[in-house]
Order: structure tokens, then sequence, then C-alpha cells
């Protein structure tokens, strides 16, 4: 689904462009240090661009330093005070609150303060902190939405974002399918607090793959309790599953049987932390024995297959090496990084 474009700092959102990885630091704002190390951690692994919490006076101050010494757009993230809102928008490529905790009375002046330095706001919706109301979590959920973009239209402001999340995955599925029929602003697909670990990424996974196989979408967080750059890892490999972005090799690997004669798992892994900083997209296929083995090694780019105790290697559908298993790691890590793949 096609929706308007906006542009955050050098970033094209929405309009058909492709879907953008954000993420959040989880440092203090006023730690510059590192808040600029978390960013440059979180550039290397692809991302698009980054928000940052501003609860007060001291994070403000910061984000003029923070926006200089990274890459990629920053983005404030404001509640309850838009004294806050107003100071931050001139060091920042895009604000978001959520119309929840900001009084209706302060928003115009926001608007037309980020309207005047070209930045875009987005309308984040939580159902945690919704609008007093009745009805379902998904229906006032869209009121919601609905409501505060008619509000910031009414000021003469368009470059909107929408975010409709909960901890629910149908709610939040069911919230911006219906938003997205009604309205064609940008939408930043999110489930939030969806928890830690492999139960928040699954639940992430099955959440976003909906929306986004329905090509509804514009950028994505995937929010997980830990380690940021795990959120954008995890985001390039929904992104990657569904062929909508591709940052870094595809690893495919077999699940193992009886017929496997090495430690697939701990190859896997060294292959894995071999090209940790190898961007390049391309398929490498890893498969334990030779039922099906070759054949999925053939239609990767790169390929290893094993028999009995022996790694044959493949390139562009050809064997170009037969190697012993203990040297087959290396082997294979290096036909991948020749500039010719």
């Amino acid at each position: 689904m096609k929706t308007r474009e906006v542009l955050v700092g050098n970033v094209r959102l929405g309009g058909g462009n492709p879907v953008r990885v954000q993420s959040m630091c989880n440092t203090k704002t006023w730690d510059v240090a590192a808040t600029v190390g978390q960013i440059k951690a979180l550039e290397k692994a692809g991302c698009d661009m980054v928000r940052v919490a501003v609860p007060d006076a001291r994070s403000v101050k910061a984000l003029a330093t923070i926006r200089k010494k990274i890459s990629i757009p920053l983005i404030a993230d404001i509640h309850f005070d838009p004294e806050l809102a107003l100071l931050a928008i001139p060091y920042v490529d895009k604000l978001r609150i959520n119309p929840g905790t900001i009084p209706k009375r302060w928003l115009k002046q926001i608007v037309e303060k980020a309207k005047s330095h070209k930045i875009p706001i987005r309308v984040g919706i939580n159902a945690g902190s919704l609008e007093k109301g009745k009805g379902s979590n998904v229906n006032r959920m869209v009121a919601s939405a609905g409501r505060n973009v008619r509000l910031l239209e009414s000021f003469g402001f368009r470059d909107i974002v929408v975010a409709l999340k909960s901890s629910d995955v149908s709610e939040t599925i069911e919230a911006y399918r219906r938003f997205s029929r009604r309205w064609n602003y940008p939408l930043h697909l999110g489930l939030t607090e969806a928890g830690f670990g492999s139960q928040g990424i699954i639940k992430s996974s099955v959440c976003l793959g909906v929306l986004l196989s329905e090509g509804i979408g514009d950028t994505i967080r995937v929010s997980l309790t830990g380690d940021p750059v795990q959120e954008v890892e995890a985001a390039y490999d929904i992104l990657l599953a569904l062929k909508l972005r591709q940052h870094g090799p595809e690893i495919i690997a077999c699940p193992t049987c009886g017929r496997c004669s090495v430690d697939l798992e701990k190859i896997a892994s060294e292959i894995k932390l071999g090209l940790k900083s190898f961007n390049k997209p391309i398929k490498i296929a890893i498969m334990g024995c030779e039922v099906n083995g070759p054949g999925e090694a053939k239609n990767a780019d790169v390929g290893l297959a094993f028999s009995n105790f022996n790694g044959f290697i493949f390139k562009k559908g050809k064997i170009v090496e037969t190697v012993e298993s203990r040297k087959a790691v290396q082997s294979l890590l290096k036909h991948i990084r020749k500039e010719d793949l």
C-alpha cells in the first residue's frame, strides 16, 4: 500500500521507499558518550534512524552534540512535557509524541515549530496510554490515531507518521489494518513491550510479518528488552524472510539428523561469527549431509555440504573445492570474501 512520503533527515520514508529499520537507545540521553557509542553500534548493524528518550532538560541539551556525532537521523521521544518537545525540535530530525500524554492545548505550538524546522511528527498511539474512552482497544486506538491526525491536519501539517501499538499481536495487526484502509500516512510498525529473547522476537516476527506481507508498513522497530542492536538484527531477519530488504548474508542451514557426521551447529556459528562485519547481500547454504545438501548448496551463491568427513564448497552451483571437514570453515570464508562472489 503506497503511502505519502516524508523526509526524516536524509532518509525518505513511505512513498514506496524500502522499509526502514529503526531502534531506540536505552542509554541516558544526557550521557553523550554512551549514547553516541550505542548509536554507532546501531549504525554498523544497519539501523536507518534512531530514537532517544527526552525526559528532562539535560537530555535536550545533549541532542545537538549527539546529532553532530552520528550519521543517521535522530528522533526525540517526548512524553508528558510539551515544553521539552518545543526545546528539542531544532536539534532532531523527527519528533515522536504520544497524544495521550500531551495536553491538546500545546499541540498547535509543537506543530508550528516542527513545520518551521521541516521535521515530521510521529503520532505514537499505545494501547497502554490511550485517552479515556469506551470500546475495545482496537477501536480506541484507531479512533485516537484518526482524531490526532485530523487535529494535525487542521494546523496545515501533513508530515505525519503513525504508529498503533499494543503488546497484543492480534490487536496490533487489526489496528494497523483498519487505519491503513482509511489513511495514507506512512506507518511505523511495532509491537510494544514485546518482551525479551526468543519470545519477544517471535511475537514481533508474527505481528510484523503478517502486516508487511499485506503491504502495510513503512518502517519497523522490533522492541526487545536488552541490547538494541538485537532489535536491528531481528528486523533485518524479518525483512529478509519476506524478501523486502537484506543487510549482509543470508545463511541457511539444515536442522541436522543422524546422517550428519559433523558438528553443524558449531560450524554454522563459526561462519556467522566470521562474517560479522561482512555486509554483502549473498545467500550461503551450510548443509550437513548428501541428501539435500548439494541441491541447497547449488542454489545458494556459495555453499558448503558435507559427506562423511569431507566438505564440498559450491560457488554458483559448481564444486570449487573439496576439503577436510576441519578446514571447511576457513576455506568457505576465504571464498566468500573473494570479490567475484
